[in-house]
């Protein structure tokens, strides 16, 4: 079935692409902007201004629950992509995050917010490997390099949307509002997009393995593999979304700044390492392409390695770590343009949203623990310094991933 693929984009595979950029944009408009205004919104449930220890500690707990429910979401949601299909979980998934991110607005204490976070999580979790998994089985081998990066490059432009919205609107709860929009996006989906044929066909041939599998002799390795590929890479972009607003919001060169201003600043800056990122992850699709995938990811976590280990390593100037973010952004967030295709196609078709979606967000799990060690930290800075040495480990697993054949006068990749 892969093999006899037009090379040609259709306008069915330019849906099913739509519909999973769609969801990924969602994702980062849903997923990110709690970042934004977590210090504000979390400082007006306790009363407490947003530098306060208190309120930095709550903040840290709620993001921290807000990734333990992203894993949980993938794992449940990524067995429902292999059993239900690609499509209905993505519906199912955008609108559950949809719904309950708009919730987080009626949020009257801080344990409100977290458990309104913790439910949005669930939906995004399981969007991930459902929309990666749809995009890998409708398009042709030769545009899967470039479809990872775009594909990647929704997320960043869901980033970007929550960024404009935070600097648009005043009270930091009726941002969350806005997590509504994503809901609509279901009605069309769910007309406009069917199963990819991929799915049906090996539905129709065998039954759904269990989860257990991905356990088996044969795969065990692979998902070891790509839950510590993701679990440190998760870190280490989780480090750059969560804490580079509060770098700003706490940097000694900010006080006596007006609010207005600083908070200007944290959306200029993330709008600006955004957009980096996306270059960042067309880079990794490029270099991935060209030497392979153990090469391409190398060279973009020596990269990481090198800007959180020294660029982090004193306090700078505001100026100078705006410089230092960028370049975290692209390289630490950029290597995930090589992620959406790469991981669904080292499971077979059937198992395919189960283990990219298990090893993909049971790495969140990880990454919550290191977020509450560095919410607990006396500075932000810390907190990328610190991440940066486990690059280390990832760029060593580099070296070992497998290669996964996507030219189109290759053999296919394995299902």
């Amino acid at each position: 079935m892969q093999a006899a693929r037009s090379t040609t984009i259709t306008k069915q595979q330019f849906k099913a692409f739509a519909a999973a950029w769609l969801g990924w944009a969602f994702d980062g408009l849903d997923g990110f902007m709690y970042g934004l205004v977590a210090l504000p919104f979390v400082g007006e449930l306790l009363g407490k201004a947003p530098g306060d220890p208190e309120t930095k500690s709550k903040a840290a707990i709620i993001q921290a629950v807000f990734l333990v429910g992203w894993a949980l979401g993938g794992a449940v949601f990524g067995r429902f992509g292999d059993k239900l299909g690609r499509t209905k979980t993505l519906n199912i998934t955008i609108l559950f995050y949809a719904c309950f991110t708009g919730l987080a607005a009626l949020s009257g204490s801080w344990q409100q917010l977290m458990v309104f976070r913790f439910l949005a999580a669930l939906g995004i979790g399981g969007e991930w490997a459902a929309g990666a998994a749809l995009v890998s089985e409708t398009l042709h081998r030769k545009h899967r390099y470039l479809g990872g990066a775009i594909l990647q490059s929704g997320y960043m432009a869901g980033m970007i949307m929550a960024s404009v919205a935070t600097s648009l609107i005043a009270q930091p709860r009726m941002v969350f509002l806005v997590g509504i929009i994503p809901a609509f996006a279901t009605l069309w989906i769910r007309k406009a997009v069917p199963e990819p044929e991929e799915w049906s066909g090996a539905k129709e041939r065998e039954a759904t393995p269990p989860i257990s599998a991905l356990f088996t002799k044969a795969i065990f390795p692979t998902t070891m593999k790509v839950l510590i590929m993701s679990a440190i890479t998760l870190c280490g972009a989780w480090t750059v979304l969560f804490f580079s607003s509060q770098l700003v919001q706490t940097h000694p060169d900010v006080k006596g700044l007006p609010k207005a201003e600083v908070k200007s600043m944290v959306s200029n800056l993330t709008i600006t390492y955004t957009l980096w990122n996306i270059v960042g992850n067309f880079l990794s699709a490029f270099l991935t392409r060209y030497l392979g995938f153990r090469k391409g990811f190398a060279i973009m976590l020596i990269g990481a390695l090198f800007v959180f280990t020294y660029g982090f390593a004193h306090q700078r100037s505001l100026e100078e770590f705006r410089v230092w973010v960028i370049a975290a952004a692209f390289f630490s967030l950029g290597v995930f343009g090589a992620f959406p295709l790469y991981f669904p196609a080292l499971f077979p078709t059937l198992l395919r949203t189960t283990g990219a979606g298990f090893c993909y967000n049971m790495g969140r799990i990880i990454t919550a623990i290191g977020t509450l060690y560095a919410g607990m930290l006396p500075e932000p800075r810390l907190g990328f310094l610190y991440v940066g040495f486990f690059y280390i480990i990832v760029i060593i697993l580099a070296f070992t991933m497998p290669e996964v054949k996507h030219h189109e006068d290759e053999e296919p990749a394995p299902a």
